[in-house]
């Protein structure tokens, strides 16, 4: 009997053991999809997330409504066309709101996927991080206080003026050419109007369908005849440099978008929105 009962018990041991084995083998075979990064859209790996730099204070590009619950929504004819980029990419999208001038070393850090804010393709930018094609074209204006919008018919009458702009912008750049000018530069469009409302800025160099936005808003602010002209005219996305998988998808939608009428359409109703 004491044969057979120690018999007994090794059985069951060596059952014990086997099961355990068992268990352990599962749960690791069970645990490495649930612990697999997905990854982002950026990586070119099963793309779950796209994350998408802007600078929300650029009506009718990207700008801030309080919808129904009351809270923030970024929206804009920019944020229109990222949605239709991760649509295409069957990413679900996030937006990041920035300043303008740090837009590109998120991205080129990786903490976005790509940026879309009225970015205009300048050659140094270019160097940076690529650019897809040409989505949008517009002129720039520049703002003054109604009272004084006469005086500014020509950019030579600009010449010695303190001049508001966008830091990091294209605007900045056609300042910097004006002879004599005094820049302020700043990160949000809203901070330089309040400059310019302040009199601390004589004008303000816009994008073109921004000021009008402003113009339309604020009370005392006017477009004048001085027509800014520069060669970078129009506006891309941007994405990390070396992303051609990326690049290539962008455009593709961009394709779409033009081809179809889409982005006529967001910059209209976009531009509506803006006005209210």
């Amino acid at each position: 009997m004491r044969k057979w009962g120690i018999l007994i018990v090794a059985l069951i041991m060596v059952t014990s053991v086997l099961a355990a084995c068992g268990q352990n083998k599962n749960n690791a075979g069970g645990n490495t999809p649930a612990n697999e990064s997905q990854g982002s859209a950026n990586t070119g790996t099963a793309s779950k997330k796209l994350i998408v730099g802007l600078s929300a204070d650029f009506p009718p590009y990207e700008f801030k409504i309080k919808n129904e619950n009351g809270d923030n929504e970024i929206v804009g004819f920019d944020v229109e066309i990222a949605k239709e980029i991760s649509k295409d990419l069957g990413a679900e999208v996030e937006f990041k709101d920035m300043l303008f001038d740090s837009l590109l070393n998120e991205l080129d850090s990786g903490r976005v996927d790509l940026v879309i804010s009225g970015l205009s393709p300048k050659p140094e930018r270019a160097k940076q991080v690529d650019l897809s094609q040409i989505y949008y074209k517009a002129e720039q204006s520049v703002v003054s206080a109604t009272k004084d919008k006469d005086k500014y018919n020509t950019m030579e009458s600009l010449e010695g003026l303190k001049i508001g702009v966008q830091k990091g912008s294209i605007q900045e750049d056609i300042a910097k050419t004006i002879t004599g000018a005094k820049l302020t530069s700043l990160g949000k469009i809203n901070d330089i109007i309040m400059q310019l409302k302040s009199g601390r800025v004589d004008v303000a160099i816009i994008e073109g369908p921004v000021a009008e936005s402003f113009v339309k808003n604020v009370e005392g602010i006017s477009i004048t005849d001085a027509k800014p002209v520069t060669e970078d005219e129009g506006y891309v996305v941007g994405v990390k440099k070396g992303n051609k998988e990326m690049l290539d998808q962008v455009n593709a939608t961009l394709d779409r978008l033009i081809g179809d009428g889409s982005i006529d359409k967001f910059v209209t109703e976009a531009s509506a929105l803006a006005e209210k």
